[in-house]
C-alpha cells in the first residue's frame, strides 16, 4: 500500500482528502501545521509528500527547503492556490517535485501522487555514471564533480540523469518537461529554463566548463567531450 504524508490546515479539506486517497488504498497520514512536516517526514517512510503551501507555523515550502537542504530525496507535491508562473517556478525551486494548483479534481491529485510515486519506485541502472569529471550516483541521488559532492533534488537528478544518458543529443524543452515532470504538468518552458539556471549553478563552478548547452529554439543537451 502507498503511503503518504498530507499537510493542510483546512480540516475539513484535509479529512475529505485524506478519506479519499484512503479510499484509493493510498494510506494517508494527515497533519494540520507544517512544523511537524520535516521530523515527520524523516523519522517515516512516505512515498509521497503533498505538503499544502500557506499553513501555520511553517508553510509548506519552508517546509520543503528544509527538508532538501537536510537531504531528503523523496518525492514532494504542493498544493496552493497560487497560480502565477513566478510562484510555480518559486515551488519547484524550493525544490517541489511537482505543483498541483486549488481548486483541483481528486482525480488528477490522485495521478500526480502515483506518478510520483512510480517515478520514486523506478529501479536503478548502474549506480555511478561517469561522464569526465561528472559522476552520477544513482543509488544515493546525488552527483560528484572533480571531487565535489553535490546533492539534487528528485528532479534535478532526474534531469541531469537523462542529460547524461544522451550526452551530445540535443533534447527538446517538451521532451524534457515530458520526462521529468509528465504529460499533465502546468511546467512550462520557461518554469524548465529556471530549473535549468539552478541545475546549473549547482554543478558548475567558477572556471569550470559548463556542461549543459542552451540550444536555441530546441531545448537543452549535455555536452562532455572526454569520457
Amino acid at each position: 500500500m502507498m503511503n503518504i504524508l498530507l499537510a493542510e490546515d483546512d480540516r475539513k479539506l484535509g479529512r475529505l482528502l485524506q478519506h479519499l486517497l484512503e479510499n484509493e488504498q493510498i494510506k494517508t497520514d494527515l497533519v494540520t501545521t507544517g512544523d511537524v512536516i520535516v521530523d515527520q517526514a524523516l523519522s517515516q517512510v512516505y512515498d509521497v509528500l503533498v505538503l499544502d503551501w500557506m499553513l501555520p507555523m511553517v508553510t509548506g515550502i519552508t517546509a520543503c527547503q528544509i527538508l532538501r537542504k537536510q537531504g531528503y530525496q523523496g518525492s514532494i507535491l504542493l498544493l496552493t492556490a497560487r497560480d502565477a508562473v513566478d510562484d510555480r517556478v518559486a515551488g519547484l525551486d524550493a525544490g517541489a517535485d511537482d505543483y498541483l494548483v486549488k481548486p483541483f479534481e481528486t482525480a488528477e491529485l490522485l495521478a500526480r501522487i502515483r506518478a510520483l510515486a512510480r517515478r520514486g519506485t523506478l529501479p536503478l541502472m548502474t549506480e555511478m555514471f561517469q561522464l569526465g569529471d561528472l559522476i552520477l550516483d544513482r543509488t544515493n541521488r546525488t552527483a560528484i564533480r572533480a571531487g565535489r559532492h553535490i546533492q539534487l533534488t528528485g528532479r534535478e537528478f532526474q534531469l541531469l540523469d537523462l542529460l547524461m544518458q544522451n550526452n551530445g543529443q540535443a533534447l527538446t524543452r517538451e521532451l524534457l518537461i515530458d520526462r521529468i515532470w509528465g504529460l499533465e504538468t502546468e511546467v512550462t518552458p520557461n518554469n524548465l529554463d529556471a530549473f535549468v539556471r539552478l541545475l546549473r549553478k549547482k554543478i558548475d563552478h567558477p572556471g569550470e566548463t559548463e556542461l549543459i548547452k542552451n540550444i536555441r529554439g530546441i531545448g537543452y543537451k549535455l555536452v562532455v567531450t572526454h569520457v
